[in-house]
């Protein structure tokens, strides 16, 4: 996968919070640019460890063959490809006790002349802050592989405006229990924290997520 810094480079005011349980892991994300294009993804494979490492690593060498080699940079059609590539390599056909292996994926296109972002998720949201204002645009509710109803996964289309501050995550942050009661941190919880440090430049939202964690 790439490091931060080259996420950096694409997109200086950005940070990646990667903590995998084990030394490989079934979460990954990734970045190119292609000409004005910057296509980001987060993913979320199934399974841990090992076997989710190797989905990543299916995941990682198919979005290097759709985006940079085939120059696809459409969220929609990105994720339509992938789909087609994870079902022919797993073999999926939907028998029954047929593992049901797959990602969950949030992928954004940013166009740096237009200014403009476009979104396409299987289950995983993409969310946005703006003027203190927070919205979530849903992923479909299908994953990036073989599932009882499927049908093209869409883009949707937002216009970047200056202050805005955009979010991709897997589960991995408001699943984990802990504090006094042991509970799970919960999506409202994460919500209303990036809502309190959205203003602060992003290695500093970074030290807060980690020390939260």
């Amino acid at each position: 996968i790439p490091t931060e810094k080259t996420c950096r480079e694409l997109i200086p005011e950005s940070f990646v919070l990667f903590r995998p349980l084990n030394i490989v892991s079934g979460d990954f994300y990734w970045i190119s640019r292609v000409g004005d294009k910057i296509i980001y993804t987060v993913a979320d494979c199934t399974g841990h460890g090992v076997p989710g490492a190797f989905m990543s690593m299916l995941g990682v060498a198919f979005l290097n063959e759709i985006v940079n080699k085939d120059n696809i940079t459409a969220p929609d059609q990105i994720l339509n490809n992938l789909r087609n590539k994870v079902v022919q390599a797993l073999q999926q056909q939907g028998a029954s006790g047929e593992p049901r292996d797959g990602m969950d994926v949030a992928l954004i296109s940013i166009d740096l002349a237009e200014s403009t972002l476009e979104f396409a998720g299987a289950y995983n949201p993409l969310v946005m802050i703006r003027n203190g204002e927070i919205t979530e645009t849903p992923g479909e509710k299908m994953p990036v592989g073989f599932h009882e109803k499927m049908h093209d996964f869409n883009s949707h289309r937002l216009k970047i405006e200056k202050g805005d501050a955009f979010y991709m995550y897997s589960d991995g942050y408001e699943d984990q229990f802990g504090g006094p009661d042991g509970k799970k941190f919960k999506s409202k919880r994460l919500k209303s924290q990036l809502l309190e440090i959205y203003r602060q430049p992003a290695s500093r939202q970074k030290e807060i997520l980690e020390q939260n964690f």
